[in-house]
């Protein structure tokens, strides 16, 4: 079949590009749709377009239906930190069909050639908040509302068209009601004592007025070394932040202070949304906002969103801190299932999964290079 690739031109294109993946997996019970009114935010008007540049490709097959489209990016603090010309992909669906899916690329990587890059990699969005990493194993797995799901067939038409893995992240989910590990308890309040931290009053935390820009610094602090990490900027900070800090809630949260009150480590938790937004198909409207209302209320899973340690604290293991004192209060309200956030397969951070009996590798994620 023939298919014509062009850049979105209007605003009933645009309307195509960020509804198609709902049309495409409408009838995949594992896929998770996000709210039409945030795609339409973050595409036209997120802060990282205040130095990012974009272009929003749709395929169509010869009868003019939507079969495919993909955002390319270039995102130059990502290059300038990392002493590199590389575009990325995100926002990348297509129909099973690989002329479909060859078209898209090509398209993005042309542009990304124009503008003088040497590598292709992704999926990825402008930053660490958006969605990323091609499902490569766990198909059978509903993902967290944050996350990506893709057919299988998508990695099978990257990999035909040269995209090779750069790295994966794992995903684990665990039974949250599992008996602590008693070593884990152990250490614990031995890190607790020999440091003199404690645990934060997340109500009383969330009063300080500062506390938003406190997180985020050392959040951006303790992602510096990962992977593909861009340090936030304040105005991305003023927008995602608040919608965080204002879930933060200690029956799901975790946040570690040290003797002078600066932020040590974190966990920061919250209920899956993610059959909540499959019943709201992409709409608030008109019962939308009470799925996701009930679904803050009445849970049994929890999603494990950002997890990290201030690099001060780093191989100090405070990940027993956070992991240990999650255990217990998920126990007191009644979660039953927890899934862990993307991690890379060679983060140190892993190991602490190694305490727990009861686990499973619940979905593995991969990000692809191609060289231009």
């Amino acid at each position: 079949m023939h298919f014509t690739v062009h850049e979105v031109a209007n605003a009933h294109e645009f309307k195509q590009f960020y509804q198609f993946q709902n049309r495409l997996y409408r009838n995949c019970p594992t896929y998770v749709p996000s709210l039409d009114f945030d795609q339409k935010h973050t595409l036209a008007h997120s802060p990282c377009l205040d130095y990012c540049e974009q272009k929003l490709f749709l395929c169509f097959d010869a009868e003019g239906h939507v079969a495919g489209r993909c955002c390319a990016i270039i995102n130059p603090r990502y290059n300038e930190l990392y002493g590199t010309r590389r575009m990325r992909f995100g926002w990348t669906d297509f129909i099973e069909d690989f002329e479909a899916a060859r078209a898209l690329l090509t398209a993005a990587e042309d542009w990304g050639r124009s503008r003088g890059m040497t590598e292709i990699h992704g999926p990825l969005g402008y930053n660490t908040m958006y969605k990323q990493g091609l499902v490569v194993e766990g198909f059978d797995s509903v993902p967290q509302s944050n996350n990506l799901y893709n057919f299988a067939y998508y990695k099978d038409y990257l990999e035909r068209f040269g995209f090779t893995k750069e790295a994966d992240w794992l995903q684990y989910r665990f039974d949250a009601m599992q008996p602590l590990p008693e070593r884990l308890q152990r250490l614990s309040q031995t890190l607790l004592q020999r440091y003199r931290l404690h645990i934060a009053d997340i109500g009383r935390l969330k009063q300080d007025k500062s506390i938003i820009g406190r997180f985020f610094k050392e959040y951006n602090a303790a992602f510096q070394t990962v992977r593909n990490f861009v340090p936030f900027t304040e105005k991305e900070i003023a927008e995602e932040g608040g919608n965080y800090i204002d879930r933060l809630d200690d029956g799901l949260s975790c946040i570690v202070l040290d003797g002078d009150g600066g932020i040590a480590a974190f966990g920061i938790c919250i209920p899956s949304l993610s059959r909540a937004l499959q019943k709201a198909r992409g709409h608030l409207l008109p019962l939308g906002w009470w799925q996701l209302w009930r679904a803050q209320k009445h849970y049994d899973t929890v999603d494990m969103m950002m997890v990290g340690v201030s690099p001060q604290w780093r191989n100090k293991g405070l990940s027993a801190i956070i992991h240990a004192h999650l255990g217990r209060i998920w126990q007191q309200h009644g979660v039953k299932w927890a899934v862990s956030n993307p991690q890379f397969e060679d983060n140190d951070a892993l190991k602490v999964w190694e305490t727990y009996g009861e686990k499973e590798l619940y979905i593995r994620r991969r990000v692809y290079l191609k060289h231009l």
